[in-house]
């Protein structure tokens, strides 16, 4: 026996692998995640998923990949569900500066910019219609938090149908050992857990085909 029981057992036995049709999915990065001055705004990981999420965001619109870039926000406390976070419970609401997307990850000229109201991308959002109608057989998910909005969306991605990618350094967290924790465990189960280099490599090969 390994030192790893899941593998023992036969979890993470294959790969999944890049599809045909790729879609990129955002989840979360606005200002009340991505920028200093608010109390869930200075984590280092999720500073450096913006980064390298900017970066692949760069290549997916010059492929002209299809890109869904959520925001959670609601209207008033009766339609928050219970968030046992302080600053959501407190802040995320429309029209408040939290709720804004981060503009180094956001393009309203070219992005599906979608507002969410449960942990995942897809829980009761039209983004399914939207990978659909372009033909999306591959989601790479970027964005924050790692243990919450990105394990759900990666697990409803994965529950869809769709080849699910999560680029490592693209997703980030408040600790390291749950982002650590949760990329383990969706890679043992639901999605390739990947590198920004090989989803840029992967997205190169795109544009050209597009061309």
């Amino acid at each position: 026996m390994s030192d790893d029981t899941y593998q023992d057992i036969g979890y993470g036995a294959m790969e999944i692998g890049f599809g045909e049709r790729p879609g990129v999915l955002v989840v979360d990065f606005q200002t009340g995640f991505t920028q200093p001055q608010f109390p869930m705004g200075g984590c280092p990981l999720v500073h450096r998923a913006v980064e390298n999420t900017a970066r692949v965001l760069e290549a997916a619109r010059a492929a002209r990949v299809p890109v869904a870039n959520c925001y959670t926000a609601y209207h008033s406390e009766g339609d928050m569900p219970y968030w046992k976070i302080a600053p959501v419970r407190e802040s995320f609401f429309e029209g408040d500066p939290c709720a804004e997307m981060e503009p180094r990850t956001s393009d309203a000229d070219y992005d599906y910019i979608l507002r969410k109201s449960g942990p995942s991308i897809f829980f009761q959002t039209p983004v399914t219609a939207f990978l659909t109608k372009h033909g999306v057989d591959t989601t790479i998910v970027m964005g924050c938090m790692t243990s919450g909005c990105i394990r759900a969306s990666v697990i409803d991605s994965f529950s869809y149908g769709y080849r699910t990618m999560v680029p490592e350094d693209c997703v980030g967290d408040a600790d390291e050992r749950p982002h650590r924790d949760n990329l383990r465990d969706v890679g043992r189960r639901y999605a390739d857990i990947v590198s920004s280099e090989r989803v840029l490599d992967y997205l190169d090969e795109i544009r050209k085909r597009n061309v």
